[in-house]
């Protein structure tokens, strides 16, 4: 197009346009195909072009597409509200369907506030999270955030609420090692609420896996009990950001369930729909709802779109596709094979300083030495060279954030459909290698790394 009036990522930058999908793949509308490594952002966690689901699509179109959430429930609402709470681990949860995963975070945020109000207890309106961590860009959400260059623009209308350090094994805030480090990075959340007072706490919210803030940065074993535990002790409310996570995408349909651990509230998006319409929702366990029912039988929050019929039923049938395909199951197999070939690639790049993740969620971060594990210079900004050389070689690739706090690291997701099989990840190895090779040349010839 010769003219364009839309606001893209980047505004100076010529974006190909899309053509079609189908199953992993991409193509343009020039023809060029492009593995679909991330799921687009994390999203398309059932491949593209889907025929039942397309048939669902058409099929409630016929029906009702809208209806306002204060004037009508509706059948596919019901029943999706229904499925996610038998899915869901340890009792019954109620569902509040919004369209993205920021506005399902910052339900969360405001359900929580919400509930020590029902319990008359006012005081009680701040949430803490955790630095290296991002949950979504509206203004709430982003206050729940730690992710430092996404703030930085807004950071005078924002709260303070990331307070504690990440779980990041790899650069260990506390210059230890695991196990032997006795979960300080935990247990630093119990010093944060003596500081500040548990009277004035509703919540604490994480994501069980640290996506875009950290590159698939996976707490070690006990994290999650020792969190959780030390929120029970001082009454606050635990909230799992499953938006990136949930649905299966870590080889469970919930991650926390790696940690035998369940939370308060959990907020969903992205692989809830897989990406064929825009739903998000925050599951709200039967504790939190109790003295709300009790209460004023209203829940302060609400969009527009909220549980139309279109997307509940959209999403209902991505569900039940996740479930009938067991790509739960198949994404903790095929993510056990990818993570292989991924730590097999990182012996022959001396790039990649680390390959971590849970099932088909995963990360490599850069470093500019092994042993140092320095990070490359910002001005390089090597995660959108090796982003952009992927596409080139058509291979999508998420960005993220690494390095200590967040700031001056690399690091990119790969995070492909979880319909993907063992001989398509062997594809997209081989074009990760040669994008990889590609990078190298480049920082050789800049005299970035030696030859």
């Amino acid at each position: 197009m010769d003219e364009t009036r839309l606001i893209k990522p980047l505004l100076d930058k010529d974006y190909p346009m899309i053509s079609h999908g189908d199953g992993i793949y991409l193509y343009d509308t020039n023809g060029k195909r492009y593995t679909d490594g991330s799921s687009g952002a994390i999203t398309a966690s059932i491949g593209h072009g889907v025929k039942e689901i397309i048939e669902e699509i058409e099929k409630q179109a016929h029906k009702i597409s809208f209806v306002y959430r204060s004037q009508f429930t509706s059948e596919p609402a019901e029943q999706l509200a229904k499925k996610l709470s038998d899915l869901a681990k340890g009792g019954e949860y109620w569902s509040f369907f919004v369209n993205s995963g920021s506005e399902a975070t910052e339900t969360a945020m405001k359900i929580a506030i919400q509930y020590w109000q029902e319990k008359g207890i006012k005081g009680k309106n701040k949430i803490l999270s955790r630095w290296m961590s991002y949950h979504g860009i509206t203004i709430g959400a982003l206050s729940m955030s730690g992710h430092t260059g996404r703030r930085a623009r807004f950071v005078p209308l924002l709260e303070d609420y990331p307070t504690i350090k990440p779980p990041y094994c790899f650069r260990c805030p506390f210059n230890t090692t695991y196990p032997s480090c006795n979960h300080m990075c935990a247990t630093e959340l119990e010093q944060a609420i003596n500081r500040i007072g548990a009277e004035h706490i509703a919540a604490f919210i994480a994501e069980p896996i640290i996506g875009a803030a950290g590159g698939a940065i996976v707490p070690p074993e006990g994290y999650y009990q020792v969190i959780k535990e030390i929120c029970e002790k001082h009454q606050i409310l635990f909230i799992a950001d499953e938006v990136m996570t949930g649905m299966g995408r870590t080889g469970k349909m919930f991650a926390l369930e790696h940690w035998d651990t369940e939370a308060d509230i959990i907020a969903l998006g992205k692989g809830m729909s897989a990406g064929y319409t825009p739903v998000a929702a925050t599951l709200v366990s039967e504790k939190v709802m109790e003295p709300i029912q009790k209460g004023s039988k209203l829940i302060m929050s609400g969009h527009t779109y909220s549980a139309n019929p279109q997307s509940a039923a959209v999403a209902l049938a991505v569900v039940d596709y996740i479930e009938s395909h067991q790509l739960v199951e198949k994404s903790e197999k095929q993510g056990i094979y990818l993570i292989r070939k991924l730590q097999e690639l990182q012996i022959n790049h001396s790039i990649i300083g680390d390959v971590r993740g849970k099932g088909l969620m995963c990360g490599i971060e850069f470093v500019s030495d092994m042993i140092t594990k320095f990070p490359f210079k910002k001005e390089i900004d090597l995660t959108s060279l090796v982003v952009a050389q992927g596409q080139n070689n058509g291979l999508l690739l998420y960005p993220a954030a690494a390095g200590i706090e967040g700031v001056g690291g690399d690091a990119i997701l790969v995070a492909p459909p979880l319909t993907i099989t063992r001989n398509q990840i062997d594809e997209l190895i081989e074009l990760l290698d040669q994008t990889l090779k590609d990078v190298e040349m480049e920082l050789r010839n800049k005299g970035v790394i030696s030859a």
